[in-house]
């Protein structure tokens, strides 16, 4: 096939694959990228007029959305794709994001958004090729026990190395479990909600994309100018420079000291074996190499290779496993494991199944605890005792949460807000917004900002970001309700562009108004502003109709119980916060 270029400006195309009839077509839709520019932006407005009242999370109507932003494949970190669905672990908005090579792959294919609706018969994967789009039967790798081996098969059977990228579901997502992820090229995830349980329902094993497509500016002089002042900050300040070094597991002891890093379901905020899963001593011992996203010159991932044996004759296997801050939090601290060979070892089991291993390790942890104060018996754990730093018993309990055996591991499966209203224990169930938290509890700032997050996730607002200043100086829950706020406006915007948020402080206003400018799109500093409102309020118009309510927020007690970095916080001031939010917003 011939090489054919495109203005980067020119393309505004959405393909739209229906799974029921097996059909697609192709709708350019400027409209919408005039006025939402990408991402985000027109990926919540087209879920706005897709959705069909009362239509849930796993039925066949209910689409899934992919949308790349107009910078994606054009400047250096700008590797995100964005999926929006309805999710099946909270009912509420589902909002994920991923890199690796699905942003350029789908703009090289022509494509700027795809919608996916319907069901199929059987299961299938999509392959896309340029204009071709063609339904396979994947019936021969439903089934397997690993999602990163989907990828390995469909990389011998399919076109476009180089130019393509494949994303795949594992066991967990055929299965239903509400957490499980969608794996994108082996290393990166739609983690976060529940994607992968929606490409089970769908029967939807995989996707593949490539294409010959190039891009093509129409203002070449100032693009360069703008990409290579953009490359310099990002590889020759030290703006990035964490996360190429350690990247997020440098985290871990610095929380640590701080007293804000989960232990033991949320039990304590300090962990004794930190050192030895620390991302200093991953680095040192078991740092393979670094890999990046296409168009991304940090090399953020970090990978390990774990040496294990597989039989009594000296024989071994090599398995190159990839770690991060959130993975060793959630399999490490929160579980108490202080082996670093056995927290690799479980993010292996959890990324061969394809779960979101924040919400697994959480589920585990309530687990354990659970067990531990006598509210569960080995009858509902099938003989399994659950304890602290058991790492053959959380590789055996993974198994079972994927295999749901009983009415307990299906439980499990279904996140820690159904399993805990099932079984009680909701007190100590660490969630917000129905969604497991991350490895933070800093203060006030990190509670509200999950709480009122649109999707209930840090990376909504940084709310842990408010705290960490009031280490320095006191703020007033006002002002650190005003932070939230005020970035939660820019992450709106950035994720209509979608670059990858460890580019946050290069990609400012100002340099997102040169980078677009460069590439034939106008904007001012006010127009970016006011499209971060409309943004704002049109998710929140798509929150409510998935059913969301302030008033049906729970505060389990454990936040309340645990000291944070900055002090033990009291509900009442979460929930006179929230209602400052509320006010500011006025939702």
């Amino acid at each position: 096939m011939t090489t054919e270029q495109y203005a980067i400006e020119g393309l505004k195309n959405v393909l739209y694959i229906d799974l029921t009839s097996q059909s697609y077509y192709v709708v350019e839709r400027r409209d919408l990228y005039e006025k939402y520019i990408g991402g985000v932006g027109v990926a919540t407005s087209l879920m706005l007029e897709e959705y069909k009242e009362g239509t849930g999370p796993l039925d066949p109507e209910m689409p899934v959305i992919l949308s790349t932003g107009p910078l994606s494949g054009v400047y250096p970190t700008c590797t995100k794709v964005v999926a929006l669905f309805r999710s099946p672990l909270n009912g509420e908005l589902g909002e994920s994001y991923a890199g690796g090579h699905l942003a350029m792959s789908m703009r090289y294919s022509g494509y700027e958004t795809i919608v996916i609706k319907g069901v199929s018969q059987y299961p299938v994967y999509v392959a896309i090729h340029d204009d071709k789009v063609t339904f396979r039967d994947a019936s021969s790798i439903w089934n397997l026990s690993s999602a990163i081996d989907v990828g390995k098969i469909l990389r011998e059977i399919e076109p476009g190395a180089g130019r393509r990228s494949i994303i795949r579901i594992g066991p967990a997502g055929e299965r239903g479990v509400t957490y499980a992820s969608v794996n994108v090229d082996t290393y990166r995830h739609f983690g976060r909600l529940g994607l992968g349980a929606v490409f089970g329902a769908k029967k939807l094993k995989a996707i593949l994309i490539s294409g010959n497509r190039e891009l093509k500016s129409p203002e070449h002089s100032a693009y360069r100018k703008t990409f290579n002042m953009l490359y310099d900050l990002i590889v020759k300040t030290g703006l990035t420079e964490k996360y190429h070094n350690l990247g997020t597991s440098e985290n871990i002891l610095v929380l640590n000291e701080l007293k804000g890093l989960p232990t033991r379901n949320l039990q304590a905020t300090s962990f004794e074996g930190a050192e030895s899963i620390s991302g200093e001593l991953f680095a040192k011992k078991y740092l393979l190499r670094r890999v990046s996203c296409a168009g991304c010159p940090i090399g953020c991932v970090h990978i390990a290779m774990l040496k294990r044996a597989f039989s009594k004759a000296h024989e071994y296997e090599a398995l190159n496993i990839s770690y991060d801050f959130e993975l060793i939090y959630a399999l490490g601290s929160n579980l108490g494991v202080a082996d670093p060979e056995a927290v690799l070892e479980l993010i292996d089991a959890c990324e061969k199944a394809g779960v979101d291993i924040i919400s697994m390790g959480v589920v585990l942890a309530w687990a354990t605890e659970m067990q531990e104060r006598g509210k569960i018996s080995t009858e509902e754990t099938l003989g399994l005792k659950l304890s602290w730093g058991d790492k053959a018993a959380y590789l055996r309990a993974i198994d079972l949460v994927v295999q749901a055996p009983n009415d307990f591991y299906a439980a499990l499966g279904k996140g820690v807000v159904y399993a805990s209203k099932k079984y009680k224990g909701d007190d100590f169930a660490v969630q917000l917004g129905g969604l497991e938290i991350p490895g933070y509890h800093t203060g006030l700032g990190n509670i509200v900002g999950l709480a009122v997050g649109f999707r209930h996730s840090h990376l909504d607002n940084a709310g842990y970001a408010a705290d960490q200043i009031t280490f320095n100086r006191p703020l007033s829950d006002e002002e650190i309700v005003d932070l939230i706020i005020e970035e939660e406006d820019r992450r709106s915007i950035l994720n209509c562009m979608v670059p990858c948020l460890f580019g946050r402080n290069v990609y400012t206003y100002e340099n997102v108004i040169l980078a677009l400018k460069s590439i034939g799109i106008d904007r001012t500093d006010d127009d970016l502003k006011a499209l971060a409102k409309d943004v704002f309020r049109k998710k929140y118009e798509l929150k409510k109709k998935f059913g969301f309510k302030f008033e049906n927020l729970t505060l389990p007690k454990r936040f309340f119980e645990t000291a944070t970095t900055t002090g033990m916080i009291e509900k009442k001031r979460v929930r006179r916060a929230i209602e400052i939010y509320r006010e500011k917003r006025g939702v």
